[in-house]
């Protein structure tokens, strides 16, 4: 690996007579991939482990495993109905940092693809509120397919700049994730792109910028609450020094991260401050099986507060929308699913309560529920995959060898004696709809799921 001279030559001196251990498992050392089961579809982890036998567990995250990309495919019906998560090893251990309890209201800053988003939801248990930011479109398109894959209920996504959510959002959330765009020098073994677009420049450049998105999400933080800040590089300059800044300018309190007790500390002499920086963490992979790493947790000072919540106003069409959408309840579902609905044109979602979200960029404003088309309601992706198997009246269960479910996942249809609308299940777990007549069962798969 073609590593740049300056690089080198900082983790030196950063290192001393550890750097060469450390060029050599950074060079040499096999590239660890992970999964991470998810803990809100019930009997996940039991049916992942029966599935791929003898998956070594990440020390640093209890649902987090070792896994072979080779063998665990994305294309795997267990991975499309969302019972796990492919996620970088170490990326695992911010969120297991951070002490989310049910009914948290949990801001994901910079949260695209999902990881830690995902991660979270999965601790959160659906209750409270999960915000999942991500200011690029595109990313942003794919953070909430993630979510949607993983049947999570209670998050809003949305497309907005650090700065314009401190507006519409003071002192409002109780736990805040910032994994911030970085250098990226923990990734250069797996993302060699990063090593040409390195400079000394770019990693300064980079620590003005996650300056700027601390002090938007200090301003969303209510008093007493946590924020977690992570970067997958080796930089002082956007590690320790990034702590600094924010317990000198916002008076922040650096906590110990028990959870993270085996991974190494951060290093006082690096922040270039009298701050002690042991409470901090790092991964370095010729001590981890992971790439490169930094984790520091934060609490804001002051007496808790009380957030203000607001509830968005209903109109007539959505009330018209929500009795379509109980209709359909009635004759397919054996659940009842009542709370705060939003329509948006034609589509229906379960929006989590106590959050606004007027005049703000919404990707995902909760769980997707369907579309209301002509008097009808057609059910969404979504909705199937945040339910379980005794939701449904109607559904369909295939072993994951059956040649239907290869033909459904296809886009083809298959043969199936119910009536009307019917879920879709590989080994008890719902991936999708389908609408049966006649015997057979016309396929509502997405189309940009399907497999060739």
């Amino acid at each position: 690996m073609n590593l740049p001279d300056k690089f080198t030559q900082r983790m030196k001196n950063m290192l001393g007579g550890e750097f060469d251990e450390f060029i050599a498992a950074f060079e040499n050392a096999p590239i660890n991939y992970g999964i991470r089961v998810n803990t809100l579809k019930e009997g996940a982890k039991e049916a992942v482990l029966s599935k791929f036998r003898n998956l070594e567990r990440i020390p640093w995250c209890g649902n987090g495993f070792y896994a072979d990309k080779s063998v665990i495919s994305g294309t795997h019906p267990f991975h499309i109905a969302g019972l796990f998560y492919f996620q970088e090893p170490s990326a695992m251990a911010v969120v297991e940092g951070l002490p989310i309890e049910k009914g948290d209201f949990v801001l994901d800053l910079c949260a695209a693809p999902g990881g830690k988003s995902t991660q979270t939801a999965a601790k959160l248990g659906n209750t409270g509120l999960l915000v999942s930011n991500e200011i690029i479109k595109k990313r942003a398109d794919i953070l909430s397919e993630n979510i949607e894959r993983m049947g999570i209920k209670n998050a809003v996504i949305t497309n907005e700049t650090p700065q314009r959510l401190a507006e519409k959002y003071p002192d409002f959330f109780d736990k805040i994730i910032v994994d911030a765009p970085c250098s990226g020098e923990g990734m250069f073994r797996k993302e060699p792109q990063a090593i040409t677009e390195w400079s000394i420049e770019h990693t300064i450049s980079c620590a003005a910028r996650q300056k700027n998105i601390l002090d938007s999400a200090v301003k969303m933080l209510k008093s007493g609450g946590y924020i977690i800040y992570s970067t997958c590089t080796f930089s002082p300059e956007e590690n320790e020094k990034i702590a600094a800044y924010l317990i000198e300018n916002h008076g922040m309190e650096l906590v110990e991260m028990k959870e993270l007790s085996m991974l190494d500390n951060g290093r006082t002499e690096w922040s270039e401050s009298d701050y002690d920086m042991a409470k901090t963490r790092r991964i370095f992979p010729h001590k981890q099986n992971g790439e490169g790493h930094f984790i520091a947790l934060f609490k804001k000072r002051g007496e808790k507060t009380e957030r203000k919540t607001e509830k968005n106003k209903s109109c007539q069409a959505e009330k018209e929308a929500v009795k379509m959408f109980k209709d359909f309840e009635a004759k397919y579902l054996n659940t009842d699913i009542n709370g705060d609905f939003c329509l948006f044109g034609e589509r229906l979602y379960l929006k989590p309560e106590g959050i606004n979200i007027d005049k703000i960029k919404v990707v995902r404003c909760g769980l997707f529920l369907g579309e209301c088309k002509k008097n009808r309601f057609e059910p969404s992706h979504a909705l199937a995959l945040a339910l379980e198997k005794n939701d449904f009246k109607n559904y369909v269960n295939l072993k994951s060898d059956d040649s239907n479910l290869k033909k459904y996942l296809h886009g083809d249809v298959i043969s199936c004696d119910r009536s009307g609308w019917c879920a879709v299940l590989a080994e008890n777990y719902p991936i999708g709809w389908g609408k049966a007549s006649g015997g057979v069962l016309k396929n509502h798969f997405p189309k940009k799921l399907r497999i060739k």
